[in-house]
């Protein structure tokens, strides 16, 4: 006879762990190096406000979502992405949980995260309110990938001096809404939760 619980994840302390150790945006921009702050808050007033259709999609799940941002403030990625991901949680109010936590805040996380063998920034790891993982993404999305494809041949590091254009900008923010959208309605359609809400 099996007694193991009917939903589980064995990596829910792990997370919990982790998401307790991580800063909301405002504490962890705070406690950064202020001129590397300053660069994600210049870009953070040149993305795209959210259109009234992308609110509606992120709000009213009933569910806690929980975002782990894994992140180097120095990393331009993540001053793109990290006020982009701000921005979508705000919009969908208390139900999302956004923490942010340094790259180099816990070897045990780096590991974990590894994407192609490196260690890349962001990931972002979305959780349900039990810190059961409901997926991953990182360190750049789609639309980030075939604009760099477009753009360079051979390594290179975006610094987050320069924004990309704002169409670009938008493209991402909507990747980034449908995939919140997504962790959301999976909460809201998960058995364990809709037994545990009653609804």
């Amino acid at each position: 006879m099996n007694l193991a619980p009917k939903y589980q994840d064995q990596r829910s302390a792990f997370w919990q762990r982790h998401l307790e150790a991580a800063l909301d945006y405002d504490r962890y921009l705070a406690s950064s190096d202020p001129a590397r702050a300053a660069k994600w808050a210049a870009m953070a007033g040149k993305i795209p406000p959210l259109n009234e259709g992308q609110r509606r999609r992120l709000s009213g799940h009933g569910r806690r979502l929980q975002v782990l941002v894994y992140s180097g403030v120095w990393c331009g990625d993540c001053v793109r992405q990290g006020p982009m991901l701000q921005s979508i949680a705000a919009a969908g109010g208390p139900e999302i949980n956004l923490r942010l936590i340094d790259r180099d805040a816990s070897p045990e996380l780096a590991e974990e995260l590894r994407i192609a063998g490196g260690l890349r920034v962001p990931v972002v790891v979305f959780l349900s309110e039990d810190c059961f993982e409901l997926g991953r993404f990182g360190d750049r999305l789609l639309t980030v990938y075939r604009a760099k494809a477009r753009r360079e041949f051979g390594p290179a590091c975006d610094s987050g001096i320069t924004p990309p254009p704002e169409d670009e900008l938008a493209a991402e923010q909507e990747e980034w809404v449908a995939i919140f959208e997504r962790m959301l309605l999976m909460l809201r359609l998960s058995p364990l939760l809709r037994e545990r809400h009653g609804d």
